[in-house]
C-alpha cells in the first residue's frame, strides 16, 4: 500500500520502556488534553524557532504559508483518473464524507495542508465517528496515498473519539509493511493521550522488532508484557517463540512451550513447524525428533511437510538409518511419501556413500509400488554421475523417461 512519510517526529529508542516514559521529560507536568485538540492549520518546515542571546530571546515569526480554502470541486477542472475514482465513490456515502473525498482525491500539496482540509470539513460539516470510519474505510479500500496519513490526523481529532483499538489497528497495518518506524510514532501517540498499550499491541511490536532483527527490543517487550499482569495467550508466546527462532536461539523457544503448557496454554502448528524446521536446516537431529515429538503430545497429527523436515535433519547429521525409520514409520502411519521424501533419503546413502544401500531401498520402493519422481531421479543421476557409472546413469535416465510417458 503505498503511503506518505508520518507526519509526525521519530525517536530513536533503546527500549520499549523509553518509548512509554519519553513525554514525561518532553512534554509539561500538565499534560495535554489531546482529545480535546482541534486540528488547526500548522506550520510545517517554516516552524517558528527560537533563538538565545545572553538572558534574551530573539524570537523569529513563521513564515507566512498557503491555508487551505475550501472550494466544490468543478467537475471540469480534474483530471480522468480523479474523475473515475470519484465516480467510484459508494452512491449511499454520505455528502458530508463525499465531500471531503472529492477533497481528498483532488488535494495536492499547492493548495495548502492536509490538516488544514480536514480542519475546514470538521468546521463546516461537524463529522461523527461513523463518517471518519466510512472515509478511512474507503481510503483503504482505494489503496489512496494518503490513506496512513489521514488516519493519524484522525486519532487526534476530537470527533473520531479514537479509542486504543483504533491504535491498534494502525499498527497492524504498519507491522504487515514492516513499517516499524511508523509504528513506533503510534506508540508515541499513545503515550502522549496517557493511554496503555495492551497484549494486542505489544505483541504486533515484538513480531516487529524479531523481523527488523532487533532481538534485545523483542525480548524487553516480552517482558514488560508479563507486567501487565494479564494471563498471556498463545499469540503473544508465539510471537516471542518466533523471536527466539529468527535469532537462532530455538532451545529457548521450547524453553518458552514448556512454560506455557505449564499455564495450559499450547503453541499452535505454525511454531512447531518453525521450530522443527530451524533444527532440520541446522542438522540437529536430536533437537528436531524434540520437537515432533512434542507437536504429537500436543494432538497436533504430522504431515508430509513434518516428516520430510525430520528426515531432512537426520539426512544432515548423517545418520541415514534413522531417516529410515522415520520414512517408513511415516509409511506405517498412512502418509504417503512423496518425491521430496524420497529425494531426500537418496541424498542421505549419497552423503554416506551407501550405493548398495541404495539400491536396495530403491528396490523396495519399486516392490510396494512407489514410483522415483523427478528430483528422486536427479539425485540418482547427480550421484552415478560423480562415480563415473556412465551405463546405469543411462538406465536411470531411460526409466525416468519411460515414467514421464505413463503418465
Amino acid at each position: 500500500m503505498a503511503c506518505s512519510h508520518s507526519h509526525l517526529l521519530f525517536y530513536p529508542f533503546t527500549s520499549l520502556k523509553d518509548k512509554l516514559t519519553l513525554h514525561y521529560t518532553k512534554f509539561p507536568e500538565n499534560p495535554t488534553n489531546f482529545a480535546a485538540q482541534k486540528l488547526t492549520p500548522r506550520f510545517n518546515s517554516s516552524f517558528s524557532t527560537t533563538q538565545i542571546t545572553g538572558n534574551a530571546e530573539v524570537i523569529q515569526e513563521p513564515k507566512e504559508r498557503q491555508k487551505f480554502r475550501w472550494v466544490v470541486i468543478n467537475p471540469e477542472k480534474v483530471t480522468e483518473s480523479q474523475k473515475l475514482a470519484i465516480s467510484r465513490l459508494p452512491k449511499k456515502m454520505e455528502k458530508r464524507c463525499t465531500a471531503v473525498m472529492k477533497q481528498i482525491i483532488c488535494f495536492s500539496p499547492e493548495k495548502g495542508n492536509l490538516s488544514d482540509l480536514l480542519g475546514a470539513w470538521v468546521k463546516i460539516m461537524k463529522p461523527r465517528r461513523a463518517d471518519w470510519l466510512a472515509i478511512l474505510k474507503e481510503l483503504c479500500f482505494m489503496d489512496h496515498p494518503l490513506f496512513f496519513e489521514i488516519s493519524e490526523l484522525a486519532l487526534l481529532e476530537e470527533s473520531f473519539e479514537a479509542n486504543i483499538r483504533d491504535y491498534t489497528k494502525l499498527i497492524h497495518l504498519y507491522a504487515k509493511l514492516d513499517r516499524l518506524q511508523d509504528a513506533e510514532n503510534v506508540l508515541l501517540m499513545i503515550s502522549k493521550r496517557g493511554l496503555t498499550c495492551d497484549q494486542v499491541i505489544l505483541t504486533t511490536m515484538i513480531h516487529m522488532y524479531s523481523k527488523a532483527g532487533h532481538f534485545k527490543l523483542a525480548e524487553e517487550t516480552f517482558e514488560e508484557m508479563k507486567l501487565l499482569g494479564q494471563p498471556l495467550d498463545k499469540r503473544s508466546y508465539g510471537s516471542m517463540i518466533m523471536a527466539y527462532i529468527r535469532a537462532g536461539m530455538p532451545d529457548k523457544g521450547e524453553d518458552l512451550i514448556k512454560e506455557m503448557e505449564q499455564q495450559e496454554v499450547y503453541a499452535g502448528a505454525e511454531v512447531f513447524k518453525a521450530l522443527l524446521r530451524t533444527y532440520s536446516m541446522k542438522g540437529d537431529a536430536k533437537g528436531a525428533q524434540r520437537v515432533f515429538d512434542a507437536i504429537q503430545v500436543g494432538g497436533i497429527y504430522p504431515d508430509i511437510k513434518l516428516c520430510c523436515l525430520l528426515i531432512n535433519a537426520y539426512v544432515e547429521a548423517r545418520q541415514s538409518q534413522k531417516a529410515r525409520v522415520v520414512f517408513e514409520n511415516m509409511r506405517k502411519a498412512g502418509i504417503q511419501p512423496n518425491d521430496k521424501c524420497v529425494a531426500l533419503l537418496l541424498s542421505g546413502y549419497e552423503k554416506e556413500n551407501m550405493v548398495n544401500t541404495a539400491m536396495e531401498f530403491l528396490i523396495h520402493l519399486e516392490r510396494e509400488g512407489v514410483v522415483v519422481g523427478k528430483e528422486a531421479s536427479q539425485v540418482l543421476v547427480d550421484w552415478f554421475r560423480k562415480l563415473g557409472v556412465v551405463e546405469e546413469v543411462a538406465n536411470v535416465l531411460k526409466e525416468f523417461a519411460a515414467n514421464e510417458a505413463a503418465f
